[in-house]
């Protein structure tokens, strides 16, 4: 896809990953609509429309003079809603998005799954943490691939593993490439001065392997989504996106021997190689992570 092929529409534009998805693709050149439930003053005045995307008018509205979305408006993370308001409102949202899109004919979805379908939180017990609804397993094996999809522990969880159903299906119909994107725990470069705080026990990151992505690499992975070719996309593809390395100063194997030494490796990985794998969005998109905590803090 390139910036010629007209607006790409941008949901839940007013978030950490919103913000930096609208900012890279304004800086390449695209044409984009912004929309947010949740909408400042000073953000309806720029241009963004206010839409509860729940309500399937309101999405069809939204994405009406787009040729793709890049959709990224859903409660973002498990325990900040009850189960089934997680579950009921991003399912929701997803199928009435999805549909709209198929309905307007538009050339390509974009979308925000998330690493925890693949089995994140790793290692955490249901009693300790209340949005579980199962304890979390150990990796079956590291890298953590696509390949090891689906295993869910919370409401959240389950309504991507849903919507990637969804997706899946609306893309058979309707001929549309939908690329779910499995983001790791999405991070600003502001946020990288609370990670020493976690470097003298493994114990305290250890649910997402301890992974993690900066909004730049987030940005960049839609971009590349937008702009693959349909072939190379076709039908409903998941990839995860994480950075390069781990949130630790320890080497990555020295982490997985303390933490999860019954998890095998399938691969050499480097000194402090992520244990979450984004090789197919490397190979097939084209992503690269480009940014990393160790450019702003001393190790």
């Amino acid at each position: 896809m390139t910036t010629a092929e007209g607006r790409v529409c941008v949901t839940g534009a007013s978030g950490q990953a919103g913000r930096a998805v609208v900012r890279d693709l304004v800086e390449q050149g695209y044409d984009v609509a912004l929309t947010d439930l949740v909408a400042s003053r000073e953000d309806l005045e720029a241009g963004m429309l206010r839409a509860d995307l729940t309500d399937y008018g309101q999405a069809l509205e939204a994405l009406q003079g787009a040729t793709a979305v890049v959709h990224l408006a859903n409660i973002p993370a498990p325990g900040l809603s009850t189960p089934a308001v997680t579950f009921n409102a991003n399912t929701t949202m997803n199928f009435n998005v999805f549909h709209a899109a198929a309905r307007l004919r538009l050339r390509r979805v974009v979308w925000a799954s998330s690493e925890t379908t693949v089995g994140v939180p790793f290692g955490v017990a249901s009693t300790e943490e209340s949005s579980l609804e199962a304890d979390g397993p150990t990796p079956r094996y590291v890298p953590v691939d696509e390949d090891h999809y689906p295993v869910t522990t919370t409401a959240y969880a389950l309504s991507k593993v849903a919507s990637e159903t969804i997706a899946g299906q609306v893309a058979t119909w309707s001929g549309i490439p939908f690329v779910a994107l499995r983001f790791s725990n999405i991070m600003g470069s502001g946020d990288y001065e609370q990670f020493p705080s976690v470097w003298s026990d493994p114990q305290l990151r250890k649910w997402n392997l301890w992974g993690y992505v900066d909004d730049r690499d987030v940005a960049a992975a839609c971009r590349l989504a937008l702009e693959a070719p349909a072939d190379a996309v076709a039908g409903s593809p998941s990839f995860i996106v994480a950075a390069a390395d781990t949130v630790m100063n320890r080497s990555s194997t020295d982490l997985l021997e303390e933490v999860f030494p019954d998890a095998p490796l399938t691969r050499e990985v480097g000194e402090f190689d992520s244990l979450l794998s984004s090789d197919r969005a490397r190979q097939v998109l084209g992503y690269e992570a480009c940014h990393s905590w160790r450019d702003h803090l001393p190790t």
